[in-house]
C-alpha cells in the first residue's frame, strides 16, 4: 500500500494523545499497538508524528562488525540516516536490546537537520543527555553508551520489523507523547483518526463537566440520554 499521511491528518494528530489512539485502535480490534518499554528522551512540539522508515538490527558477529565497517558508504545504519524521509519517523528494530545504542547525537542530529520527524529505539541512544537537547523527538528504552557494533548489526533498511513488541511496517503512522509511541497501521489510518477526532471531541465535553463535579456514570460512557442531548448542544456551541 502507497498511503500518504496528508497535511490535515498531520495536523488532526497533533492534538489527539496515544491514549485515544489505542482506544480506537482497540475499538477496531487491535489490541498490540503501543511500543512497549519505549519512552521520550525528547519530545519537541506537540506530539511526534510521522510515517515509519525502519531499519532493522540483528545480534552482532566479531567477523562482521569490527569498526572499519562504518567506512563503508552503504552501510546500513549510515543509509538510513541518508535516506529516511522528510517528516517520516525512524523506527529501529534493535530488539529490546540496550547493551549498545542504536544511535548517537552526530546521527540523531543528521536526522533533524535533514528534517525528519523523529527517532524511535526499543534499544537505547548514546550521548543521551546531547539527544535531549536537541529541538527533535526521540525515544528509547534506556540510554546506552556502547557502540552498536559491539551488540547489534544494521541489516535490513524499510522492510517489517518489530520495535518493543509491535509490528511495525514501513510507511505505518508513528506517533510519539509523554506516555509513549503508538502505530497505526496505514491501511486503516483515516478511518482511525477520524473516530479519534469524535473521541477527543467528547473526551473534551466528558472533563468540563467531571471538573465541574458531575460523577461518570451516565457520562463516561455516554449511557444517559440528557447528557447525550446536552453534548450534540454543546458541539454546535464550539
Amino acid at each position: 500500500m502507497d498511503y500518504r499521511l496528508s497535511k490535515e491528518n498531520r495536523v488532526k494528530l497533533e492534538n489527539i494523545s496515544t491514549a485515544t489512539i489505542t482506544t480506537a485502535l482497540f475499538k477496531a480490534g487491535f489490541k498490540n499497538q503501543f511500543i512497549q518499554d519505549v519512552v521520550p528522551l525528547k519530545i519537541y512540539g506537540k506530539n511526534m508524528i510521522g510515517q515509519a522508515y525502519t531499519l532493522r538490527y540483528i545480534p552482532a558477529r566479531e567477523d562482521r562488525n569490527r569498526i572499519e565497517v562504518f567506512k563503508n558508504p552503504e552501510h546500513p545504519q549510515r543509509v538510513a540516516i541518508e535516506s529516511c524521509p522528510q517528516g517520516y519517523v525512524l523506527v529501529i528494530d534493535s530488539r529490546k536490546n540496550a547493551k549498545a545504542a542504536s544511535a548517537g547525537s552526530i546521527l540523531v542530529t543528521r536526522l533533524m537537520k535533514r528534517g525528519v520527524s523523529g527517532i524511535v529505539t526499543d534499544g537505547g541512544f548514546r550521548d543521551s543527555s546531547e539527544i535531549a537537547q536537541l529541538p527533535f523527538s526521540s525515544f528509547q528504552k534506556k540510554s546506552s553508551a556502547p557502540t552498536n557494533l559491539t551488540w547489534h548489526e544494521a541489516l535490513d533498511l524499510n522492510v517489517p520489523i518489530g520495535c518493543g513488541d509491535v509490528a511495525v511496517f514501513p510507511g505505518d503512522i508513528i506517533i510519539g507523547d509523554t506516555d509513549g509511541v503508538v502505530v497505526i497501521p496505514q491501511e486503516i489510518a483515516d478511518d482511525i483518526i477520524n473516530e479519534c477526532i469524535k473521541m477527543t471531541l467528547y473526551e473534551d465535553f466528558v472533563m468540563e463537566k467531571v471538573k465541574n463535579g458531575l460523577s461518570v456514570i451516565g457520562l463516561y460512557p455516554l449511557t444517559d440520554k440528557n447528557l447525550a442531548k446536552e453534548f450534540e448542544k454543546w458541539k454546535n456551541r464550539i
